[in-house]
């Protein structure tokens, strides 16, 4: 039997399946050789994993200033060795002794084992030196690819774009969705209630461990994440379909307010994860494995929630991995799909039918552009716009058309929120 890897070991090989093979960061989380350490050493691989992609173009910047010239794509396994070790030197502030041989004795036994002395020289100089270096860095900046930088200086100013690639560098707090009684359970979770309703949690712990989840008393749901589902209003006996519904936070909202739920996505195994989650909420839903472009069920419906796959740039803080595997490219492509997508959820629409339409993305191709490009093509749709009292008063998440559109630098006092766009369109 081969031995067990060690976390640093671990945490090497997920972090470079996650750079060299494109897989996300989630789904490497998942690997089942994470639940044989312990707890701690589990959080210490997420921690690190998370933390390096994070601070990615920090670190190679910080490297770069260390070689006389660039590691070359062989040494690619050493490059990321490299990476984590100044991750934890500089940014988990791990004692210098520990970070440094760890990583070395990481590299000692693999093909890569030439690069032990350049590995051990940059780290010393950086355990002396990089605490100046850091200082005169341009965080932000650095950390944001030069595509996503571009856009959001173009699309929200470069003020605006370096408040929200500095929001992407802190950890995402846990946020909470509870079906009732939101002042009970802020006590039982040691949580604090947001403008807009949705409980927040700064403390650790697994989830899975605090109270009420067993009982079914609340679910976990960015804060940004569960305001599209509230602008339908009271939904009690109306016909909901939630079109791309896994994981399915919104449908328990709508299923938890009253509403008589179609929840709709392509993965079935998603849509296992929201059979679960319904059934431990006591809370039920019509579950339908299709593709929401091309599904024709015969019948119209009160409202319909289309929450379309799009780049989710707008969820670097919990998914630093995106903004490594994203290009224009994908947002082109999948811009071509929402558009396709919005016209099948309009068609859906009994007359008088609300539709909500959002993205957790930050790129404009994805959110208000597809709302302007169905109007301007005559959709039988007009705008219903959103009243800062329906967000919790917070005037600064409506734009001058009246829709929804948070930034992760919003709530910064309070630790932020998703980037999301939605807008509420009703069939006339």
């Amino acid at each position: 039997m081969a031995p067990k890897p060690t976390p640093r070991a671990l945490a090497l090989e997920l972090f470079s399946a996650v750079l060299d093979r494109d897989r996300l960061l989630d789904e490497m989380l998942e690997d089942r050789r994470l639940s044989d350490l312990e707890e701690r050493d589990r959080a210490f691989v997420r921690m690190l994993l998370a933390t390096t992609l994070r601070r990615l173009g920090q670190i190679d910047a910080l490297i770069a200033l260390c070689l006389d010239r660039p590691l070359g794509p062989r040494a690619v396994l050493a490059c990321h060795a490299l990476r984590l070790g100044v991750c934890q030197l500089l940014f988990l502030d791990l004692p210098p002794h520990a970070a440094i041989s760890t990583t070395v004795d990481l590299v000692k036994h693999t093909p890569m084992a030439g690069f032990t002395g350049l590995i051990n020289a940059v780290l010393r100089r950086l355990s002396r030196e990089g605490a100046e270096m850091i200082a005169a860095q341009d965080a932000p900046r650095l950390d944001t690819p030069d595509w996503l930088w571009r856009s959001w200086s173009a699309t929200y100013g470069d003020e605006t774009a370096h408040a929200i690639a500095a929001a992407h560098l802190t950890e995402a707090p846990v946020d909470i969705t509870v079906a009732a009684d939101p002042e009970g359970w802020a006590v039982r979770l040691e949580a604090e209630i947001l403008p807009t309703g949705s409980l927040r949690r700064t403390g650790g712990g697994a989830v899975s461990r605090l109270a009420g989840f067993d009982e079914g008393g609340w679910w976990i749901q960015d804060a940004a994440a569960a305001l599209p589902a509230r602008l339908f209003g009271d939904v009690r006996g109306k016909r909901v379909v939630d079109l791309c519904a896994a994981p399915g936070g919104k449908a328990l909202q709508l299923a938890s307010a009253g509403a008589v739920v179609t929840a709709l996505d392509r993965s079935a195994p998603r849509l296992a994860r929201l059979s679960d989650n319904l059934a431990r909420l006591g809370l039920s839903a019509t579950i339908v494995t299709a593709d929401a472009a091309t599904w024709s069920p015969g019948e119209t419906f009160d409202a319909v929630l289309l929450d379309a796959p799009c780049s989710a740039t707008g969820t670097l803080r919990r998914h630093p991995d995106v903004a490594r595997h994203k290009s224009p490219a994908d947002v082109t492509k999948l811009s071509a799909a929402q558009a396709r997508l919005f016209d099948a959820a309009t068609a859906l629409l009994a007359p008088g039918g609300v539709l909500i339409y959002c993205v957790c993305s930050l790129e404009p191709q994805e959110g208000i552009d597809q709302v302007e490009r169905a109007l301007a093509a005559g959709a039988p749709l007009v705008r219903d716009p959103i009243r800062p009292d329906e967000v919790g008063g917070l005037g600064e998440l409506i734009t001058p058309a009246g829709d929804l559109r948070t930034l992760p630098c919003h709530l910064g006092e309070k630790g932020g929120m998703d980037a999301f766009f939605a807008a509420r369109l009703r069939r006339v």
